[in-house]
């Protein structure tokens, strides 16, 4: 008897898209038969680039890998729900992430108990590596192109560069 195939949800704002988020869904794609990955707007944050943008610097990166990239409006649980996702594929780098995450998936459960959260550890090249860092660096006139995909970069400089 064959096992259900299982799809697992990778969410985030990934603004902008770092080698650390790449890393993650290639470890996704090994880890479950499809992965889609979800490009939040989150109120809390001043992002760089529109969903719009993320989703397409995310499509150009993934190309050619089993991955489906949307965007998200709400609850991801909801979404994950919607879509008949059962995994939430989560990266934890550091113990704050894990404080942070740990009563985000304690919520999750209550609003879906059907859906679960696993937590995968990135490759340690990128286990400080943050979108935030990364907007900081380039808008106080740095480089980081070494933890960017290309295009990416080439993107960070002319939106936040300090010719922007």
């Amino acid at each position: 008897m064959s096992s259900p195939r299982k799809c697992a949800l990778y969410a985030g704002t990934f603004d902008p898209v770092t080698l650390g988020h790449l890393d993650l869904i290639h470890r996704g794609v090994d880890l479950f038969d499809s992965l889609v990955v979800a490009v939040a707007g989150n109120r809390n944050k001043q992002p760089a680039f529109s969903v719009e943008e993320r989703i397409a610097m995310l499509q150009a990166e993934v190309k050619g890998l089993p991955v489906e990239v949307v965007g998200l409006q709400g609850l991801v649980v909801e979404f994950a729900q919607q879509q008949g996702i059962q995994v939430l594929l989560r990266g934890v780098r550091t113990v704050t992430d894990f404080e942070y995450e740990y009563p985000m998936a304690m919520t999750n459960r209550q609003l879906a108990c059907n859906v679960e959260s696993v937590f995968v550890m990135p490759n340690e090249r990128f286990a400080y590596l943050s979108s935030s860092l990364i907007k900081e660096v380039y808008a106080a006139g740095g480089e980081l192109p070494k933890l960017l995909p290309q295009a990416v970069h080439e993107a960070l400089l002319q939106r936040l560069g300090p010719n922007a």
